[in-house]
Order: C-alpha cells, then structure tokens, then sequence
C-alpha cells in the first residue's frame, strides 16, 4: 500500500495494531507505532486504545500505561486492555487500583479479575468477585463459568459448582467442548463421580472432555472404569493427545495395573504415534516403584532419552516411602534436592522415608539442613465445605468458634473407633518419641479428623462428608476414616495431594494401593 503512494488513514492503523496482536515479532508493533506518530494519527482515540493493548499484551506496560494516561478518550476497552496487561504482569496492587477506578466495567473486567485471581491460586478471592460481579448485576458468559468452576475444583467447593451447573441449566447456555471439561473437572475434583459422568454426557465432546472424563476416574480410584472410558473413546473415533495417555498411565498406576500400564505404554508409541515425554515416563516409574519393582523403576530413569526431573525422582521417592526401601529411597531423596534445594516437601518426604526406618540420626541432620537453608515444613490443612462456606482445619486447630463441640465429637469418635476394634498406627508419628500416648494425641489432632468431626456435628446423618487435604492422608488417618464410615454409616470422600479416597462401609476405593 506504501509502496503505491496510498496514504494510510486511522482505520488502516486500527487494523494493522490489531492484527499486530496476533503476531509473534512484537518489534513491529513499536515500528507501526512511528508510523502512527509520522501520519499525524497518534491522538486517535481508536488508535490510542489497540496501542494499549498491544503494548500491554506484550508486557510492556510502562508503555501501555504513557499512553493511557495521556489519552482524554478512553472507552472500557482501554481500561480492560490496562487490566488485562497488570493481570499478565501479576501486579496486584495496579490491577485493583485500575479494577477500583474503572468508570464503567463489563463482563471482560470481571473475567479478568477472577480469571487472575485463580491463576495465582486465591480462589477464595476469585469467589469473591464472582459474588460482588453478580451483586453488581453483570451477567456471567461462558469465560466467566470456566474461571470460577476452576475455582471450586481447587477448592473442592461441590456446593457452589453445582450452583454453576444450575445456572447453566436455568439460562440454556450450551455445555460446549470447554465449558463441558470444566464442569466435569469441577465435579470430578470435588469427588462427586456421579455428576462428572451427568456433565459428561450433556457436554459436546472434545479430547479435552474424554480426558477430564478418564482422568476424574483415574483419580476417584476408578481405575478399571477409566481404562474402560479410554475403550469407548476409541471406539467413538476420537483420536487420543499425550494428555490422555498420561491420565490411562496414572490410572494403571494408582490401580496397581502393572501389565495394563506396560501395554498402554507401547500402544502410544506403535499404535498412536506419540511419542511419550518426560511426564509419561515419570508415570512408569510411578506405575513399577508403587509396586515395589524398583529394578524396572530405575531401568526407565536410566534409558529414557532425557534427564529424570524433579516430579520423577519424587515419584520414585514416594514409592520407596510406602516400600520402606531406604537404598534407592536415599538416593532418590538426594537427587531430589539437588534439584529443587528449595522445596520443603522433598527434604519432609526424605526424612520420613528415615523416621519410618527409625533412622533418627539423618532426620535431625535433615532437619538441620532445612533450618540452615531457612526452609518451614508447611503444615497440613484439611477444608471442608458446608451450606456453601469453606472452612479450613490445621492439626491440633483451636481457632474455630465450634472447637469445643469438634473436640466433643472427636473425643466421641476416639471411643467408638476403641470399641470397633481401631489399634492407632503410631509409626506414622514420624518423630523421635517414646510416649505412645503423646503420639496418639498427634494422630487424633491431624487437620482431615478435625474436618470430619466439624462435618459430622454440622450436616444431617445422610450427608456425605467431603475433605480437601493440602497433603498426603497418613496410613493411620486413612485406616481412620475406613472405620467411621462404617461406624457412622457416613460416606467419607477425602481429596489429598497424591488423589481422591472414597471411604463406604469401612472400606476404601482406593483398595488400600496408593
């Protein structure tokens, strides 16, 4: 067009910026900037607002932020095109001060602040403007729906996802492939099997809604019925992505499923073409050191075409924890934190692999390399929501304003677990302690008993309990709720870190294997 001698007028500019967005050589976005300043069109008000954007899309915001506060005109796009570029920053503070001052707000600044809000981990927060949004009287879209249902899948908030489904259903938006793998997600992550597989079914399916589909069983301790999934994902002609082999891999592993795990694996590489990544491998060291074989476990770290990462050395380590295998245990747990010297669980998980061998010795001096480095062992933290509130338990909590009635109910629930013939697994104290009954008030004081005990004295006798955990349960813990959902004829569902237990009649589905 330049080179014919045909001047560029502001909507040659505003198309240009725009399609400037989309392009992965930003420097052409400041040349067609001079542009702007050359042909006289730098105080567009159209022109002025692609110019926030792209500069903001680009992190650039220094600049972003020159030319919106030199811009008299600016129109809500401005303003969502600053927030959007704060929100990619992670600047907090300027993106609630922008949010604060914003004139006029419309869905996109709402899908902003929630959308950044769950990016950074405080779902709580997002919650809270999605409820400010509504009080408000903005509509959510479908942008909106996907953020907070990720949301309560972190939190494991099933009141408040099905809520969503609810407005979902109320107001006919269709269950497209995104939004369908959200909710099913959402549903999966809060342990409710029952409606992920409902979601499922009215969803329109993508990969995407298999693998949220396969991965919540595999997850749920499903893992027969995953593979299962999987046989009918093939059978409906939909081609597998390396996120489905992960989630049929992870399936064998938590199941046990040693032969079903092998078969799959070499099915991806000669059936599908996919060729495995380190996160597949890392499900096969999982898959051979949960069932104690260590030897093929370490054949795969050895021959895989690229170098063991910190999430497969954890892997392994965690096996050897559960095996009490101290050889390939310590060597694990050391490479571990050559890898991520800051990361309190590795130094935790090596020196309870030493507590349960009674090597008291190397725990003080894991101990002592953790004070040194100035890394704190996060302690564990069960939530449990009720009438749509989440409320959150750490061990030997006191702060709640019922702890007089949860520790009434815990005293209730220590006697009746006595009279069903409950023995307290005191090795899972894992401290240099002598006094059993020092130790059993430990067990008896763990965030997730404290949860169950709140649920018990706060929902009906047919309520199922649901408890969100920030670690792995304890052997103890986990034999624990087998017995009380037996005793209180209670379906107990606890998501840890490691995956989901459903606790029914004083058994586990996780079959004991995880």
């Amino acid at each position: 067009m330049l080179s014919k001698s045909v001047k560029p007028d502001h909507f040659t500019f505003t198309i240009l910026l725009k399609g400037c967005t989309q392009l992965p050589a930003p420097q052409f976005g400041k040349q067609l900037h001079c542009q702007v300043i050359k042909n006289g069109f730098e105080f567009s008000s159209f022109i002025r607002s692609k110019l926030v954007h792209l500069y903001a899309l680009l992190g650039w915001i220094s600049d972003a932020r020159k030319i919106f506060d030199t811009t008299t005109e600016l129109n809500v796009v401005t303003w969502n095109s600053l927030l959007k570029g704060y929100a990619n920053n992670r600047d907090s503070k300027s993106l609630c001060e922008i949010f604060d001052e914003m004139p006029q707000r419309d869905v996109v600044s709402w899908n902003t602040m929630i959308a950044f809000y769950v990016n950074v981990s405080d779902f709580e927060k997002a919650m809270w403007v999605f409820r400010d949004m509504q009080e408000k009287g903005e509509r959510p879209d479908r942008v909106t729906l996907i953020s907070v249902l990720s949301a309560c899948a972190q939190m494991g908030a099933l009141a408040q996802g099905r809520w969503v489904h609810a407005y979902i259903d109320k107001n006919g938006v269709e269950l497209d492939e995104n939004l369908g793998s959200a909710l099913v997600n959402m549903y999966a992550k809060c342990g409710c099997l029952e409606g992920a597989v409902q979601a499922f079914c009215q969803s329109r399916k993508s990969v995407d809604t298999w693998n949220a589909m396969i991965g919540g069983l595999a997850g749920n301790g499903q893992s027969v019925k995953a593979i299962e999934m999987f046989s009918k994902m093939e059978t409906a002609g939909v081609l597998p992505d390396k996120i489905t082999l992960s989630c049929v891999l992870n399936a064998c592993s938590h199941g046990g499923l040693v032969d079903d795990g092998v078969r799959y694996f070499e099915k991806m590489v000669y059936s599908y073409r996919i060729e495995p990544d380190i996160g597949h491998y890392g499900c096969m060291v999982d898959l051979f050191g949960r069932a104690g074989l260590f030897d093929k476990a370490e054949e795969i770290i050895e021959t895989m075409p690229m170098k063991p990462d910190a999430v497969m050395w954890r892997a392994l380590l965690n096996a050897c924890k559960i095996h009490k295998n101290l050889q390939v245990g310590e060597k694990a747990g050391n490479r571990l934190i050559e890898l991520s010297p800051n990361d309190h669980e590795n130094y935790v998980m090596l020196s309870n692999l030493y507590a349960l061998n009674e090597k008291w010795d190397r725990v003080h001096k894991v101990r002592k390399i953790m004070l040194e480095r100035r890394i704190s062992k996060i302690p564990g933290c069960s939530s449990i929501e009720v009438d749509g509130i989440v409320h959150e338990f750490i061990a030997g909590d006191a702060t709640h304003s019922l702890k007089n009635k949860i520790y009434e109910m815990l005293d209730e629930m220590g006697e009746r677990l006595k009279r069903a013939g409950y023995k307290p697994d005191t090795e899972q104290v894992l401290l240099d302690i002598d006094d059993e009954e020092v130790k059993q008030t430990s067990l008896n004081h763990h965030s997730e008993r404290l949860a169950v005990a709140f649920g018990f004295i706060s929902t009906s006798s047919r309520t199922t309990i649901r408890v969100v955990k920030n670690l792995r349960v304890c052997s103890d813990c986990h034999s624990t709720m087998k017995y009380l959902s037996e005793i209180y004829n209670r379906d107990i569902i606890v998501r840890d870190s490691n995956r989901y237990h459903h606790f029914k009649g004083g058994s586990c589905s996780c079959m004991d294997y995880w």
